[in-house]
């Protein structure tokens, strides 16, 4: 991978919270790139369970792990910008998305499609969740959390830990 030596990923998402099959995408993507920007965007307009700094903090403790065992620079950080023009900040490349079904597919194929257009030397890479991971989203694991069923398969310990507090707080 010598030539991927330079290379800079983004993998953008809301990450709110964010769950196992997130971190298995950065997990395999670290190993892509010897420097991958985390971009959680602050996307207001879905009702956050957490504010845009808590789920930066979140991500960074969840991920430092997996930036000291794959040796990857790991950066996380907020952005509420297009996300082409996020890429351009911060030099990125390649943009990383997850796809857990064919659903997915349609939209992002669109967003690579939009983001292609607006900056044709930025390339979308589309990795496939793992098998066990495909069904999980960030929007399930809030449902089920709010209504007291079990995330903690879902989600990473302290992830579930500040999920619970949170939803135990609103109640």
């Amino acid at each position: 991978m010598a030539e991927q030596a330079g290379r800079i990923g983004l993998y953008p998402g809301t990450f709110d919270p964010i769950t196992n099959g997130h971190v298995d995408i950065i997990t395999r993507a670290a190993r892509m790139f010897n420097r991958l920007v985390i971009g959680v965007a602050g996307n207001a307009g879905k009702g956050p369970l957490f504010p845009i700094a808590e789920r930066v903090e979140l991500v960074q403790a969840e991920l430092a792990p997996i930036a000291a065992r794959t040796g990857t620079e790991i950066e996380v950080q907020p952005f509420a910008s297009l996300l082409i023009q996020f890429a351009q900040e911060v030099g990125a490349s390649v943009i990383v998305r997850g796809l857990r079904a064919v659903s997915d597919f349609d939209y992002e194929f669109q967003m690579a499609g939009m983001n292609y257009r607006l900056d044709s030397r930025i390339e979308t890479v589309f990795l496939m969740a793992s098998e066990r991971h495909q069904f999980i989203s960030s929007r399930f694991v809030k449902e089920i959390a709010q209504l007291g069923g079990d995330v903690s398969s879902f989600v990473p310990a302290l992830t579930l830990e500040r999920t619970l507090a949170r939803v135990a707080a609103r109640a």
